[in-house]
């Protein structure tokens, strides 16, 4: 089936008015002071775009997929925890990225690119489902969306770089995920358990 190129990415995540900036620019602003390090935005097609704020279930399961995939990962890669990727106009800050080891260590800069993307989504559903459309032109090989209120991972594999659009889409709320850069499977049922107190 043929992909249609994703031009309306921005409805899901843009303010209606606002001047669009530069991956240079918003480093600029960075550089200078402008925006503190520590503040809540991340830059999504030319955009500052608040970021929200973490509720408990969405703080955990990122602790739980953070704990899971570093487990399951093969020593060719390494985990970026809510840590910023350089694209072309962009510059998002994903719950987990999965990029290359050696390439990561070599690089003065972000990454441009990952293996595995996963966003952790309570409220912002629809926002992280519109950044497929970003991480499939930076080539991400597979995007997860980790769906807390629905119990359930969508999973976007085989990105088309022109189309900004992934080949392959699919829905798992049970059995196990796996990608290329995971030596071993991970469990749905793991992300969504209950983090015992004591």
């Amino acid at each position: 089936m043929a992909l249609e190129p994703n031009t309306n990415v921005a409805a899901g995540i843009l303010p209606a008015s606002a001047r669009p900036i530069s991956v240079a620019e918003f480093h600029r602003l960075i550089d200078d002071g402008a925006l503190a390090e520590d503040e809540r935005v991340e830059l999504l097609e030319g955009f500052l775009i608040q970021m929200s704020p973490q509720s408990l279930s969405h703080a955990l399961v990122i602790e739980l997929l953070d704990e899971l995939v570093r487990r399951s990962l093969t020593p060719r890669y390494a985990v970026r925890c809510q840590l910023p990727l350089t694209l072309a106009r962009s510059e998002p800050e994903p719950d987990l990225a999965i990029v290359d080891r050696r390439a990561a260590r070599r690089s003065a800069r972000h990454p441009t690119s990952a293996a595995l993307v996963i966003e952790v989504a309570a409220d912002s559903l629809d926002k992280d489902r519109s950044k497929a459309a970003i991480y499939a032109e930076a080539g991400v090989a597979e995007y997860w969306i980790v769906d807390v209120t629905g119990r359930r991972v969508e999973v976007h594999r085989a990105p088309h770089r022109a189309h900004r659009a992934y080949r392959e889409h699919l829905i798992v709320a049970r059995g196990e995920l796996i990608g290329a850069c995971l030596g071993e499977p991970v469990a749905v049922s793991a992300l969504f358990r209950s983090r015992r107190r004591g």
